[in-house]
């Protein structure tokens, strides 16, 4: 009988994680698919049933960060989502009270913690982005010595080991912040987010996207941020982020044509009102749509599109973004080569008096003593 109760016990307790898990994998994979009501709904589920478990808490808010994510211009989630994490960390500090060691308790604190520092960080609150990093990263260390066989841990210390090294040697004045931290190891960082990219269990999807970003921006290997890029899009057809990194990929490998393809079906997407395909990314799209032609000297469909490109540059933009400077000077460079040379020198005139680019100074007066051909 004593047996029986036992086996019982365990096959409730099996379906009871069996159930979880389902509903959390679910809920991510709506998240990053951009089914965001959906998502609430399966976490206020998660929340309800597993009350005692931090996750629902904690994926109840990475919905805001993907919120935030499609348009990082856009701060209005910005409290709503601080707010959230700061509930997890508390439910997490409660947990840890009466047991120092519950590993959920530990994990999601610390990704509360990693994520609100991410954040901090794009807005350049590069202090606090610090101090969570600080309080964040012994936490990593303890989840992985409490469950050293947990996956998911190693994307924490993979972010950790690679940023630590790289991002003082980009970012100058970085460094003051790394002075309390340990040193990073770039290469062991890989090996950690490649590991969770492939075996993780929640963190998965976010490590493969690290892994994407990072291999576009700092190791310039267009091949495998392409890889990470084509395997996410794949599964998530629905987020736009990553279809947008597969565009500016091909620009990176000077492959215009793929990537006016690309951009090609975002334009398409916006026109049909897809969620996420906002007019950020539909600016960006008639760019390089606009270059593509522009190499190809269909100058009246290139003219078309950086028209498009500026008028949405001087629409929400504060400053002079690359986007406009250059969007001003292809229209004047084009102006010129159809033949229409005072329209080219009233463009070269307005490069001239937006903030430099790269050349574009040089570029315009260079154009104006001698027409562009």
């Amino acid at each position: 009988m004593k047996i029986l109760l036992t086996l019982i016990f365990t096959l409730s307790l099996s379906a009871q994680s069996a159930r979880f898990d389902s509903l959390v994998t679910s809920g991510i994979e709506q998240i990053y698919n951009l089914k965001f009501n959906q998502a609430e709904k399966t976490f206020l589920l998660v929340q309800k049933d597993f009350p005692k478990n931090p996750a629902g808490k904690f994926f109840f808010a990475m919905i805001d960060w993907w919120r935030i994510m499609m348009d990082f211009e856009v701060e209005k989630y910005d409290d709503q989502f601080y707010d959230k994490l700061d509930d997890v960390i508390d439910m997490c500090d409660d947990i840890l009270d009466k047991n120092p060691k519950n590993i959920d308790a530990v994990f999601f604190k610390g990704g509360a913690l990693g994520f609100r520092g991410r954040l901090k960080a794009v807005r350049e609150d590069w202090l606090d982005a610090a101090l969570d990093g600080k309080d964040a990263l012994p936490l990593v260390y303890d989840a992985y010595k409490i469950d050293s066989t947990n996956i998911d841990i190693q994307f924490g210390l993979g972010i950790y080991n690679y940023y630590a090294e790289v991002i003082p040697n980009k970012y100058e004045f970085i460094k003051p912040f790394m002075y309390f931290f340990p040193k990073g190891n770039k290469s062991k960082g890989i090996k950690q987010l490649e590991n969770t990219a492939m075996n993780g269990k929640y963190a998965k999807y976010e490590a493969q996207y690290f892994l994407m970003t990072l291999y576009f921006s700092f190791e310039e290997n267009s091949t495998l941020a392409l890889k990470y890029a084509q395997k996410l899009f794949n599964k998530f057809p629905d987020n736009p982020a990553f279809e947008k990194y597969i565009g500016r990929i091909y620009v990176k490998q000077n492959n215009y044509k793929k990537a006016s393809e690309i951009f090609s079906k975002m334009v398409e997407k916006h026109k049909h009102n897809k969620f996420g395909y906002n007019e950020r990314i539909l600016r960006e799209a008639y760019y390089y749509i606009g270059y593509y032609n522009y190499q190809n000297k269909n100058d009246r469909e290139a003219i078309k599109y950086f028209r498009e490109c500026e008028r949405l540059s001087i629409e929400f933009d504060e400053g002079d973004t690359g986007f406009l400077v250059n969007s001003t000077l292809y229209l004047g460079m084009l102006y010129d080569r159809i033949g229409e040379r005072s329209k080219a020198l009233k463009k070269y005139d307005e490069v001239l008096d937006m903030d430099e680019f790269r050349n574009s100074h040089e570029r315009a007066e260079k154009y104006i003593a001698k027409p562009f051909r």
